[in-house]
């Protein structure tokens, strides 16, 4: 349960210096993709950077969450994963 508040604030931390414009519910789809990944062989912190990476990637106006949109954009996983350091 810490590693998940941990990686919540991490993940909020990181879009607030991370992106200059955030919509308004990026904390939320980033702390429900670090939740999804959890059980992943990655580092909260890889996570978090991951998750944060594809919600930039992503229109304000999507509706999906990260997790969901991922499975239909290879290029920009791939891109994040590599930003990130992840697979």
């Amino acid at each position: 349960m810490k590693a998940v508040a941990f990686a919540v604030l991490f993940a909020a931390a990181s879009l607030l210096s991370g992106a200059a414009v955030a919509g308004p519910d990026d904390a939320k789809w980033v702390a429900q993709c670090v939740s999804d990944n959890k059980d992943e062989k990655a580092t909260v912190e890889v996570i978090s950077k991951y998750c944060s990476c594809m919600n930039n990637k992503m229109s304000d106006n999507e509706t999906q969450s990260i997790t969901q949109w991922e499975k239909s954009h290879a290029t920009e996983r791939q891109a994040c994963d590599k930003e990130a350091g992840w697979r």
